[in-house]
């Protein structure tokens, strides 16, 4: 008889804590996407990755775009954000120092032509322009994306710094006639297209065919928009090799549910690789990573956010 209380109450105590765990699922789901984009087509790439994640996890995914990098970063300190399926590795940095705590990274975006995990920041002049190389454009304006901006900021600015001296506040020992934060990538190729800037910043992995825009950066997006885009522009300087993205998911999430949005991340993947292209802008998919494949960038912001201080 005790037996059969016993598993009677265990049999019961197993509901209860079921139906506990199924009420504290959050019934919305808050996907961070970064500014620096046509803000509209971004809304339009992800529509596929909102219903993917209704339909899969019973939930009201809401897109979250911001105008700026700085808005996901706090978006995910504060909770606000809950999921970013390929965030600036400085962005990602940011976060980090602030709170080593507050997501965990799913993996890094992995290009699909040639398994790189990388990809380059790149200094962008019209095509019918004289210039040539990076110091063809001294005494000319130049545009940096988002301080928050891996490519866009970060890794070009440490470069014009050995190479220039100086700093983006004195223009690189005056090296530069001017240099304006543009708010994006998209804003940064524009401004070059139409006469702002001399020169300016962008990303490209740099794989595959020139004239498409490669397999996957700011020019991919674009050139939907303007197919002779690559005709217009030419790549006079380019980074090393910086670490492509990584897939974050924030820990503010009650753990069982974010062990599902995670299966449910890696699922869209597999199931659905057209709708990760789409969203992540390129023909990538998902690779294992860990924090330590962003030590070199967070220390590079680290001492970045030093000397701001």
């Amino acid at each position: 008889m005790k037996k059969t209380l016993g598993l009677t109450t265990l049999l019961t105590g197993a509901v209860m804590t079921f139906g506990a765990a199924a009420a504290d699922a959050p019934k919305e789901l808050n996907l961070g996407i970064l500014g620096g984009q046509n803000a509209t087509q971004q809304i339009g790439d992800n529509q596929c990755v909102k219903e993917f994640f209704d339909k899969e996890l019973s939930v009201d995914t809401k897109l979250r775009n911001s105008s700026d990098y700085s808005g996901v970063i706090q978006g995910l300190l504060g909770g606000k954000i809950d999921m970013v399926l390929s965030m600036s590795p400085s962005s990602y940095a940011s976060v980090y120092i602030k709170d080593p705590k507050a997501v965990d990274v799913v993996g890094i975006v992995v290009d699909d032509t040639d398994q790189s995990r990388g990809y380059h920041s790149v200094v962008v002049v019209k095509a019918d322009s004289p210039y040539q190389k990076l110091e063809d454009l001294k005494g000319k304006s130049f545009g940096f994306a988002d301080p928050d901006s891996t490519s866009g900021f970060l890794i070009p600015n440490q470069a014009f710094k050995q190479m220039f001296g100086g700093n983006s506040d004195n223009k690189y020992n005056n090296t530069f006639s001017s240099v304006t934060f543009s708010g994006g990538h998209e804003q940064d190729v524009l401004g070059v297209l139409n006469g702002q800037f001399d020169g300016a910043v962008t990303w490209a992995s740099m794989i595959g065919d020139y004239n498409t825009g490669y397999t996957s950066g700011a020019f991919t997006r674009m050139i939907h928009m303007d197919a002779d885009l690559m005709k217009k522009i030419r790549i006079i300087w380019q980074s090393p090799l910086i670490p492509n993205g990584p897939v974050l998911v924030s820990n503010a999430l009650p753990a069982d549910f974010k062990q599902k949005v995670i299966a449910a991340i890696k699922k869209l993947d597999t199931e659905n690789h057209s709708c990760f292209v789409k969203a992540v802008g390129g023909k990538q998919h998902i690779g294992p990573a860990t924090v330590a494949d962003y030590q070199q960038i967070i220390d590079m912001k680290r001492e970045l956010t030093k000397g701001e201080r």
